[in-house]
């Protein structure tokens, strides 16, 4: 049940192969997934932005935080990935950013424009790679793995549904009672 929780949509899975169509398909997830999270969470009061999807879990509005600090990382590992020779990301604490001041100062207004002009930017160049791009990769240390382009879009494209996935169980959730 747990599981279900942590993981609305499943654990992310890499496909066997990856097509211009999949690619595609999770660009598209990737460009959408601000304006999907402004209708979530439009109307929702401050109360309410507290609600937390599992017990020990991120508030509605931690989650909406961790996705711009989250895919700020992404966009800046994306480029370096294309100008840097398998370049080593750096890894951050989520679990601390999500904690820091600017999670309560700063409005949900504000944390949904910075996460639709991350989104626009970072699509628009996720577009503009050939294919053949999609395999250069960067190195994870925590996970001391190569991950290629392909296979990062794809994850984040997980991401962006995953703490979607997460809100609408925190808003259902608290219908339900």
């Amino acid at each position: 049940m747990i599981d279900n929780l942590r993981y609305p949509i499943g654990k992310w899975a890499a496909p066997q192969n990856f097509s211009p169509e999949i690619i595609d398909a999770w660009i598209s997830d990737i460009g959408s997934c601000p304006y999907s999270l402004e209708a979530l969470i439009s109307g929702l009061n401050e109360e309410q932005l507290g609600w937390k999807y599992r017990p020990g879990g991120w508030t509605i509005r931690q989650i909406c935080h961790h996705l711009a600090d989250s895919h700020m990382n992404a966009y800046i590992r994306h480029k370096l990935t294309m100008t840097e020779e398998l370049p080593t990301i750096n890894p951050y604490k989520e679990e601390l950013w999500a904690v820091m001041a600017d999670v309560n100062e700063v409005s949900m207004k504000e944390a949904v424009q910075l996460l639709k002009l991350i989104h626009h930017r970072w699509t628009i160049y996720l577009k503009s790679l050939l294919f053949v791009e999609l395999q250069r990769a960067y190195f994870h240390p925590e996970k001391q793995k190569r991950i290629t382009m392909e296979e990062s879009i794809g994850m984040y494209s997980w991401h962006c549904r995953h703490h979607l996935g997460h809100i609408e169980l925190a808003i259902r959730s608290q219908i339900i009672k």
